[in-house]
């Protein structure tokens, strides 16, 4: 179960809001959409990630790395809260956190130095709602929902909402390929 986030909606910041939602239908087309994803990235964006545990965060955020071109798998960053994936390619590295083990907000999240990573990296914050906001206006966030309980089912339904004018025009439709 998630932990219950600080609201913080676009419209109490006054920020700019664009919004796709899309059916994603096994784990091979949630890694496709994150080496999609990749395609829309640059130094300085955040990407937060939020979800029912095994939601796809973490397959979504492979595909992300295997997109950007960075060294190393992409795995699940639980145990050691943070991991950064230079890249191969030339581009920015992949700085990918879990905070599902951190209570606070950005003050806890500090001796990650995220604020200093932001301007040169991609920092994917899985587990970051009410907890990263603070870092810039404009951020990607994706919310992924799947079915809950004792299923097989793969679907997840995936809503990604650009925040900031950084993301107003950006083709999130994209993402859906």
């Amino acid at each position: 179960m998630e932990a219950p986030a600080a609201p913080h909606s676009p419209a109490e910041s006054g920020a700019a809001e664009n919004r796709v939602d899309i059916v994603v239908d096994s784990p091979e087309a949630m890694g496709d959409m994150g080496r999609r994803l990749a395609g829309l990235l640059r130094a300085g964006d955040l990407v937060m990630l939020s979800g029912e545990l095994g939601a796809g965060k973490t397959t979504l955020t492979r595909g992300l790395g295997e997109g950007l071109g960075v060294r190393g798998a992409v795995t699940s960053p639980t145990f050691v809260i943070a991991r950064v994936h230079p890249s191969l390619a030339g581009g920015p590295p992949l700085v990918h956190v879990d905070a599902y083990r951190l209570g606070g907000g950005l003050d806890e999240m500090e001796d990650l130095d995220l604020d200093v990573s932001l301007p040169d990296s991609v920092i994917v914050v899985e587990w970051g709602e009410g907890k990263v906001e603070e870092l810039t206006d404009d951020r990607l966030h994706i919310r992924i929902h799947r079915a809950v309980g004792d299923t097989s089912d793969e679907v997840r339904q995936v809503t990604v909402t650009g925040l900031g004018e950084r993301w107003a025009a950006a083709d999130l439709g994209a993402l859906s390929a």
